[in-house]
């Protein structure tokens, strides 16, 4: 695979536009395959804007061109609840189907679990919708275990789902160590 850079997104009108594109694209590409996770048009550039803030958010870029990103929350009160600080969560995790060579999920997610190892947190935690039978296993795929359910997870629109609360260990005795290329954010 050529090689994927990475870079923090930035409160500017060409990132965010680009990120609202990405998870519009990426949520058609879904339902066209019958995925049941996001629809377009469910979040607008101020999501990413309060993300890029508060959070990380972060492109994989390939020559120049974008063909993905993440989002990374150092807590996930919605999904997760009150938790010690011993965790990074990740959501958003999108391809540009169009762009991103074969593996670039992949590719992403080891590199937000690196960040996260990085900032000494021994956990990557995420979650996907009850209903979607795909996520479920791709992640477990990549190392990630089922932990929970979260029965009552509140939509942009109001409504509740349900959502499988998942991890994966980075750190400790029997973890597979993922800093050995982990570099400071921005590097």
């Amino acid at each position: 695979m050529d090689m994927i850079s990475y870079r923090l997104a930035e409160d500017t009108d060409a990132d965010v536009t680009a990120l609202v594109a990405l998870y519009d694209g990426a949520a058609r590409w879904m339902q066209g395959r019958g995925v049941d996770q996001w629809t377009p048009g469910e979040r607008d550039a101020a999501h990413f804007r309060l993300h890029i803030k508060q959070d990380e958010v972060w492109f994989a870029e390939l020559h120049g061109e974008i063909v993905g990103a993440w989002e990374l929350w150092w807590e996930d009160l919605p999904a997760w609840g009150p938790q010690p600080p011993v965790a990074g969560y990740l959501h958003r995790l999108m391809v540009d189907r169009d762009r991103a060579p074969a593996g670039t999920g992949r590719a992403m997610l080891a590199r937000a679990e690196q960040r996260i190892a990085a900032a000494g947190r021994p956990l990557s935690r995420l979650d996907c919708k009850s209903s979607n039978p795909r996520l479920r296993p791709y992640y477990e795929s990549a190392g990630y275990r089922v932990v929970g359910e979260q029965p009552s997870k509140v939509g942009s629109d109001g409504s509740r789902y349900t959502v499988t609360l998942l991890e994966k260990r980075l750190l400790g005795p029997d973890a597979e160590q993922t800093t050995e290329q982990a570099t400071e954010p921005g590097a």
